[in-house]
């Protein structure tokens, strides 16, 4: 519904007051939601080419627009309010967009699209338009490139979403030759995986470091000479993952798959200019200064406190590393996340949304500024994704950093398995990293009764594990975990269960809750798995474990953690914090 048909704008999104004209082919501002509703009316005089309807502020690039919205008698647009009549404003329209009248659209159709876009931050930026020059305008300005293991048909509305987010270190762009290392063929130097949650209640932005060590599988790229496999390399650094042999996006998609599980849908991957351009066109962003700030290489010389900042100065801020924290790529990530942070809280106020100049001004620098998979090479897919992005509060965004140990070469990063496997479970289980408090309460609650007791030994566990999966070989791939790695000597391989199933189960008898409880810890079963009996086991008999299709891996748990581990770094988007 719209502000009219609700009756109200105290609860409105300044992105839904962007309504079209028919007569004349703008888009208008309307804010004012308490005046009466006017009759469909046209005058005699009014022609074809005739007065502007009042109040049409159209988001023509580097156009001052006038903030006083005026009415011509007899232009109102059908079903729309009245304005008191003022000075006309000024201002061109969009390219090519078109004057001709057009057919009335229908009520559902008024909103404008606004949220088309993203890059870095996850931008979802406005063209604050629909037609289909306007569109094409915008699909003019995206770089593709078709990846193998890219989805190929957008978003869907009732699944979790997953985008890579890739800032290369290659000089690419205007003014960009004094930037990063000069022989590069542009290499992944700032990875955030983008995790919006099933439900659209949060999202997860997981920064990864440049400098891990990690294993790059093989991977497949398309050239205009038909499909290349690129063989992997163990033990190096991520960013290679992107650049080096000729890999391309896709390369990065898949080590990211290998690295935390997660499968990535799609990439965005921009160079230097996104954070120029597109902080210029939001008319810059905040950030706080713990201390003084000289950085000879990055060219950042600012004092302590807060700042607004943008172009060369924005850049210089998120590529500085040398002058906060440890002086490393990990003090950077986090300089960056803040950024990022602030930067979306820029973009998501009202400031931003009701200037028809900044909008379109950051749909261009954005678009622009992106190379995207040809799975979402279109503006109107991109809306599609900020519409899914805009339910997203900024306070239930959350950016984090793989945990990592120092290597002991001093200049690269090893995995921190102990900490991160958690964390990658949470985003495998779509679990919130700032909602964990009520989903622990939750979960605690679930199993309050189930897992409330005493755990038996290892040792003492009797299970019969039959394969009721689609993993081939699951079973045993379990029972040679369990015995191996985690002690449970008494247990079996029964092979394939009579019957496929959806979900993991655990049948035990009362006298085997010990048992089913020790079991359910090592396994990472959720108390919905558990199936307790009502008669006591007889002599050995044991419980009988059927993995069903959620079977992830022998010892990976079926859910994730209701939090994460201690001391992974993390920032929430609607905090500012000041870089130290």
């Amino acid at each position: 519904m719209d502000a009219q048909s609700r009756g109200r704008a105290d609860e409105i999104d300044p992105a839904d007051q962007w309504v079209l004209n028919p007569h004349t082919g703008n888009y208008e501002l309307r804010l004012n939601q308490s005046a009466p509703q006017s009759s469909p009316s046209r005058s005699a005089g009014s022609g074809g080419g005739g007065s502007r309807r009042a109040g049409a502020r159209t988001p023509a690039p580097r156009s001052p627009q006038d903030d006083r919205e005026t009415a011509t008698p007899g232009r109102d647009v059908p079903g729309q309010r009245s304005r008191r009549t003022g000075n006309a404003s000024g201002g061109t329209n969009p390219p090519t967009v078109g004057r001709r009248k057009r057919k009335q659209p229908k009520s559902r159709k008024k909103k404008a699209l606004l949220w088309t876009g993203g890059v870095m931050a996850f931008v979802v930026v406005a063209g604050a338009v629909g037609t289909y020059l306007v569109y094409r305008h915008f699909d003019s300005n995206l770089n593709t490139v078709d990846v193998t293991g890219a989805g190929s048909d957008g978003f869907k509305k009732d699944q979790a979403v997953n985008i890579l987010i890739i800032g290369t270190d290659k000089r690419s762009g205007a003014g960009n030759d004094g930037y990063g290392d000069k022989n590069s063929v542009g290499h992944a130097d700032t990875t955030i995986l983008f995790h919006v949650s099933k439900d659209r209640t949060n999202a997860t932005a997981l920064s990864i470091p440049r400098d891990l060590i990690t294993d790059i599988p093989d991977c497949q790229t398309k050239t205009t000479e038909g499909t290349k496999v690129i063989g992997g390399t163990t033990k190096t650094r991520f960013n290679e993952s992107l650049g080096q042999e000729g890999r391309d996006p896709g390369c990065t998609m898949r080590t990211v798959k290998a690295l935390t599980g997660v499968t990535v849908d799609h990439f965005m991957m921009a160079d230097f200019n996104a954070v120029k351009t597109m902080t210029s066109a939001v008319g810059g962003v905040e950030v706080c200064l713990a201390k003084d700030i000289k950085d000879k290489d990055s060219k950042l010389n600012l004092p302590a406190g807060k700042h607004v900042i943008e172009g060369e100065q924005a850049l210089a801020f998120v590529r500085t590393r040398h002058s906060v924290g440890f002086g490393g790529d990990l003090s950077r990530i986090e300089i960056q996340q803040q950024f990022l942070s602030s930067l979306i809280r820029k973009m998501k106020s009202s400031d931003t949304l009701s200037s028809p100049t900044k909008m379109w001004d950051l749909a261009e620098a954005a678009t622009k500024a992106l190379t995207v998979d040809t799975g979402i090479g279109k503006i109107s897919r991109l809306r599609d994704l900020g519409l899914e992005l805009k339910q997203v509060n900024p306070k239930n965004i959350t950016f984090a950093t793989v945990p990592v140990v120092d290597n002991t070469d001093g200049a690269t990063v090893l995995l921190n398995e102990s900490k991160a496997k958690p964390l990658f479970s949470m985003i495998q289980n779509d679990t919130s990293l700032t909602e964990v408090k009520q989903k622990e309460q939750d979960a605690k609650n679930q199993q309050a009764n189930l897992l409330k007791g005493p755990r038996a030994q290892a040792s003492k566990v009797r299970v019969a594990v039959f394969n009721g999966s689609d993993t081939q070989g699951a079973a045993l791939a379990t029972l040679t975990w369990l015995q191996n790695e985690e002690g449970v000597l008494k247990s079996s391989n029964e092979g394939n269960a009579p019957q496929k199933l959806a979900k993991t189960t655990l049948v035990y008898a009362p006298n085997q809750a010990d048992q089913a409880r020790k079991l359910a810890d090592l396994m990472g079963l959720p108390a919905t798995a558990l199936k307790p009996g009502t008669k006591n086991a007889v002599g050995l008999e044991a419980m009988t474990l059927t993995l069903g299709a959620d079977f992830k891996g022998a010892g990976v748990p079926l859910t994730g953690p209701a939090k994460a581990p201690e001391g992974v770094q993390k920032v929430e988007a609607d905090k500012q914090v000041c870089a130290k």
